[in-house]
């Protein structure tokens, strides 16, 4: 037999009987009628904090623009760029030569007021004595008396332009009227400045506690206040609602010391108040808050998003975001199981649809302020393998609880779950 032969031989074979190879590799049919699998979850009650998540920026506690009171040279700069500074300590020395000057000029000019005033009182209280016996004329009593008391407003006069000297002398030393961080100096010795220059010295700021200005849209306002005056399962977040916490722009959380378990502690501000009126070109109301910066970690300028404490919801309902679908007019609603009493199996449900009302998201999940209940089984997946009506064997998964929502979404009101 040929060569040529054998092989036409083989690849008969071959093709012969590899359709029965490949059939014996194809997994067993499913029972014909068998109800489809889904996967649900069942709604837990949850109570919830319902936060805020704004943006915001820090902004000194207290900051003061140092600037000359007098005229002059620098002399000296006595601070370190960028350190910590008290009030009270000298900063610059501007040349004092020609205050000095005028300070001994206005107590040379006292000096010699102060002795007419003390010729003039001797001279009206001798012609007060001898007017009685016309010693002397009344004109010439008359005026030895008003030349006492020109003398007296002169030595006042004087008093005073030697007060005013010793001020501006003491304007050449430039001390920092509060504590704070330094910034840097904008003028060098030698430069001339002028008094209440439009240019200050130099800037300090006090950062041991810092401001943090919020911005929230007046639809936000509105929809928190509307919430709590309807009721229902919301209400007032009591003592701690006017605390606030802050995430810093690198997505970190502002923290510092330990809790009680050993994990970092959230460092909390005080809100302080809201304005009472709406700005019309942005819509948005601004709201102050009061944060320790013990590290100085909080820098004026600084971009921050903080979580505002809104209220308390006692009895959530949260479903992840994937088991809510939408009809043709946009209107959400979700599958539920319900027990199929004619099924053959305890895992054996008959599908309902169900329409919701969603309030907000919540991490990755959506509250609902009706149309579910605590121990509802929610579908999850295997929505495109049955219709409403239709019965399915169902697959748990865990339960709805707080730990499936995630913490922050940024730029979005979030919740965070009370233990």
């Amino acid at each position: 037999m040929s060569r040529r032969l054998l092989r036409h031989i083989w690849i008969f074979v071959f093709w012969l009987f590899l359709p029965a190879s490949l059939s014996g590799c194809e997994p067993a049919a499913a029972p014909p009628g068998a109800p489809p699998a889904v996967r649900y979850s069942v709604v837990d009650g949850e109570k919830l904090v319902l936060t805020t998540d704004l943006p915001g920026r820090v902004s000194a506690f207290m900051t003061s623009e140092v600037r000359p009171q007098v005229s002059g040279i620098i002399r000296e700069r006595l601070f370190e760029e960028g350190a910590d500074v008290e009030a009270g300590q000298m900063l610059y020395r501007i040349d004092p030569a020609l205050f000095e000057a005028a300070h001994k000029s206005a107590k040379a000019n006292l000096a010699r007021a102060e002795a007419t005033e003390n010729a003039t009182r001797l001279l009206a209280e001798r012609y007060s004595k001898i007017i009685k016996s016309n010693a002397v004329s009344m004109q010439e009593h008359d005026d030895a008396v008003s030349g006492y008391i020109q003398a007296q407003a002169s030595v006042e006069a004087a008093r005073k332009e030697l007060e005013r000297a010793t001020i501006n002398l003491g304007y050449t030393k430039v001390l920092a009227p509060v504590s704070g961080r330094i910034s840097r100096s904008y003028v060098t010795p030698g430069a001339l400045v002028t008094a209440n220059q439009p240019q200050p010295l130099v800037t300090i700021q006090h950062m041991d506690t810092v401001y943090v200005d919020i911005t929230q849209s007046s639809t936000e306002l509105l929809r928190l206040r509307r919430s709590l005056a309807q009721g229902g399962d919301m209400s007032p977040a009591g003592a701690d609602a006017a605390k606030v916490r802050l995430w810093l722009e690198d997505g970190t959380p502002y923290t510092g010391g330990r809790n009680a378990d050993g994990t970092t502690a959230w460092i909390e501000g005080d809100l302080l108040f809201a304005d009472v009126t709406i700005e019309k070109g942005t819509g948005v109301v601004n709201i102050r808050a009061k944060f320790p910066n013990p590290d100085n970690i909080l820098l004026p300028g600084m971009y921050v998003r903080a979580v505002i404490e809104e209220g308390i919801v006692e009895s959530a309902v949260l479903v992840p975001q994937r088991a809510v679908l939408r009809d043709a007019n946009g209107n959400p609603y979700v599958y539920v199981l319900d027990k199929d009493e004619g099924g053959v199996g305890r895992d054996t449900f008959k599908v309902a649809r169900r329409p919701v009302v969603i309030q907000r998201n919540v991490g990755n999940r959506w509250l609902l302020s009706s149309g579910l209940a605590p121990g509802d089984k929610v579908m999850i997946e295997g929505h495109l393998k049955t219709r409403p009506g239709a019965v399915v064997s169902g697959i748990a998964l865990s339960r709805i609880t707080p730990e499936s929502t995630a913490i922050m979404n940024a730029g979005r009101a979030h919740a965070v779950p009370v233990r």
